[in-house]
């Protein structure tokens, strides 16, 4: 069975720059192949006889749709009617029929099913030759989206080789609020991965804590720069230094913090991560305390509905018994999380707070 195609192609409507995931047919069936397809699979009858089965079909399909009639092809296609637009007040008449009357067809769950179940799709090289970033880790806490100024960060993906020292391209980290350094430490560089030692930015506040990377080269000697962008956030460990004075977390570019560390039992300075997931169905957000490896145990989560001071247990084992927590901007944290974190938003904390 041949695979399903598709290429990434850059959405120009995200920051950070994403990619739309598209589908390339390998061609178009029309009703001419799929009547031939159909004899070959039943000799018993023509190609015409069941082109003409075919026409007969739309036609009939098309006479109920005229009727008010749904017509639902058991594990096949449901083809129904819509309409779009809108009415001020209720006896207001129907909008011309040109413009509001759509129809639909779509796919039945069992068709769908069977489809999914059966797939092996195939990547295809982007339409236009760009750096394409797919991960990005840390390599010292073996974490993905980490921007660790103690570690070395790997990007893999296609179309990254260029030579730094030789000017036919370069790395960029850049901060969401401001700030951005050209990196020049590379352990190693080729096609399909890229090592950089980071020099990361340094922005307005402390809990600005978020960049962006792209790579950028030439592919010919006469050739445009073209430039390609991680499409997920990078995020620096951040220190909670004392108690006394307050740690915001959990923030982009924002000039005052969405949450911050207010207080907490600890038994030793220690490192642990914090995070928040949004909860579409309740929409709400779920905080909750985890280990720095994805094996450590997770903290009890702690449901979010506003702003206001939470209290946080640490997970079994830690050395933070717990952490308290005040959710200042719940919106807008609530908004960053959907849209720019994919639903789930977390921080490192490299406490260093001493047991008293």
């Amino acid at each position: 069975m041949a695979t399903i195609q598709w290429r990434p192609e850059v959405n120009a409507l995200t920051t950070p720059q994403s990619y739309w995931i598209r589908f390339v047919p390998r061609n178009v069936v029309d009703s001419e192949e799929l009547a031939k397809r159909m004899a070959k699979a039943m000799p018993n009858y023509s190609e015409e006889e069941f082109r003409a089965f075919l026409n007969l079909r739309n036609e009939i399909i098309q006479e109920a749709l005229t009727n008010g009639e749904q017509v639902t092809e058991e594990n096949a296609f449901i083809y129904s009617l819509s309409f779009t637009g809108r009415l001020d007040e209720p006896d207001d008449p129907l909008p011309d029929i040109n413009e509001c009357l759509q129809v639909r067809v779509r796919a039945s769950p069992t068709m769908t099913d069977a489809i999914r179940k059966e797939a092996k799709t195939e990547r295809l090289p982007m339409s236009k030759k760009l750096p394409l970033i797919n991960a990005a880790e840390d390599t010292l806490l073996k974490l993905d989206n980490v921007l660790n100024p103690q570690g070395a960060l790997q990007l893999t993906g296609n179309n990254l080789l260029f030579d730094p020292e030789g000017g036919s391209g370069e790395c960029v980290i850049k901060g969401t609020r401001n700030d951005q350094v050209v990196q020049t430490r590379f352990p190693s560089i080729s096609n399909t991965m890229v090592m950089v030692m980071p020099r990361v930015p340094v922005q307005d506040a402390p809990w600005n804590n978020e960049y962006t990377i792209s790579v950028s080269t030439y592919y010919s000697e006469h050739g445009t720069l073209r430039t390609g962008t991680y499409g997920r956030m990078l995020r620096s460990p951040l220190l909670v230094e004392s108690f006394g004075e307050e740690t915001g977390i959990l923030t982009g570019k924002a000039t005052s913090p969405n949450v911050s560390i207010v207080g907490g039992d600890v038994a030793a300075p220690t490192d642990l991560r914090i995070r928040a997931v949004l909860d579409l169905r309740e929409d709400v957000l779920l905080f909750s305390l985890i280990g720095m490896r994805p094996e450590d145990d997770t903290g009890p989560t702690v449901t979010v509905t506003g702003n206001g001071n939470y209290l946080l247990e640490g997970p079994s084992g830690s050395h933070v018994n717990n952490l308290s927590i005040r959710v200042n901007s719940y919106a807008a944290l609530k908004d960053m999380i959907r849209s720019d974190y994919s639903g789930s938003l977390i921080d490192i904390l490299q406490i260093l707070v001493y047991p008293a």
